[in-house]
């Protein structure tokens, strides 16, 4: 089955327990330490997003997290799953023994009973934890559905041999390169650095400092027919990079993005993403800050078929109604 570019559906998940995770810090250098607990202002954020997309005609599927875990991090679930055309879902392995807490068969299950997601098959990539390798979802795939393009940015959070498996399984070409923060320090999640539009790409090229790792990926981004927009390591630190295009209700194309990474940008920059999509810009400067990731990290995208008509009210089958 072709792989659609977009899709109009995304799962969230509302935080409970958001904080500083000291176990992503040592990879993550995006993440910064707060004094205080934050996360009340998160939920804020959180649910201001989940209302300003409901609004632009996204459909958001919102699962709470569960109480009395150590989930920090369950805020960014495309980290631990995605769900694929053919109705295939994947289960990553991730490096922090804590973010592995965050990954749920209940979420699957009430996919495919309660809103009539088509899932044909699992499959379970989690046994590469055994020998420390790990490939952390579309944190560490930035994906080209329509041409079958995996871009990954090699580092400790993901493994060249699970990203090959990945690749294998889903039979994409993987591009690989390693990338790395003006410092010299490896960039953790590919997602941070570009992302991927129907008909542009936004790229810090500066941060991939290997001439041919940089040749590869500016190639395949231009022969898949996208426009190039490059961002500087100012706006990649703000987390312009970290952004989805999705469909709105009416199919028009919407591209979210953090109010910091969006301010970010210069008025060409936004000039150009314009000829493409509209924008919605949301405030989740708590969540960028304290957990180390922007708006793209916190959408699941699912592009599963559908068994019959979503429901536009969203029931949480495990503590509450939207």
């Amino acid at each position: 089955m072709e792989e659609k570019a977009l899709t109009n559906n995304v799962m969230m998940i509302r935080p409970h327990n958001f904080g500083f995770n000291e176990q992503t810090a040592t990879t993550n250098k995006f993440q910064k330490k707060t004094s205080s607990s934050v996360n009340l202002q998160a939920l804020k954020e959180f649910n201001n997003a989940v209302e300003t997309l409901r609004m632009n005609g996204i459909n958001v599927f919102v699962f709470d997290d569960l109480e009395g875990m150590e989930t920090p991090d369950s805020i960014f679930p495309n980290n631990w799953i995605s769900f694929h055309s053919d109705g295939t879902v994947i289960i990553y392995p991730m490096l922090a023994l804590n973010r592995r807490n965050e990954r749920r068969a209940d979420i699957i299950q009430s996919l495919s009973t309660l809103y009539g997601f088509y899932c044909s098959h699992i499959i379970d990539l989690t046994n590469y934890e055994k020998d420390n390798k790990f490939l952390e979802g579309t944190g560490s795939l930035v994906l080209d559905h329509e041409n079958k393009i995996a871009y990954s940015c090699i580092s400790e959070r993901t493994n060249e041999e699970v990203l090959n498996k990945f690749c294998n399984e889903m039979n994409y070409r993987p591009v690989k390169f390693h990338a790395f923060d003006e410092t010299g320090f490896p960039i953790y999640h590919t997602n941070v650095m570009m992302t991927l539009g129907d008909k542009f790409a936004m790229v810090c090229l500066d941060s991939i400092k290997d001439e041919s790792d940089k040749k590869a990926v500016i190639s395949a981004i231009k022969e898949s027919g996208k426009t190039l927009i490059e961002l500087t390591f100012k706006q990649m630190l703000n987390f312009a990079g970290n952004a989805l295009e999705l469909l709105d209700s009416k199919g028009n194309k919407k591209l979210v993005i953090s109010k910091k990474g969006f301010s970010s940008l210069s008025n060409e920059q936004k000039d150009s993403l314009k000829k493409y999509c509209s924008v919605i810009s949301i405030d989740v400067s708590t969540i960028e800050e304290c957990g180390g990731g922007s708006m793209r990290c916190m959408l699941a995208e699912i592009f599963l078929p559908q068994k019959k008509e979503v429901k536009t009210t969203v029931l949480n089958p495990l503590k509450r109604a939207d």
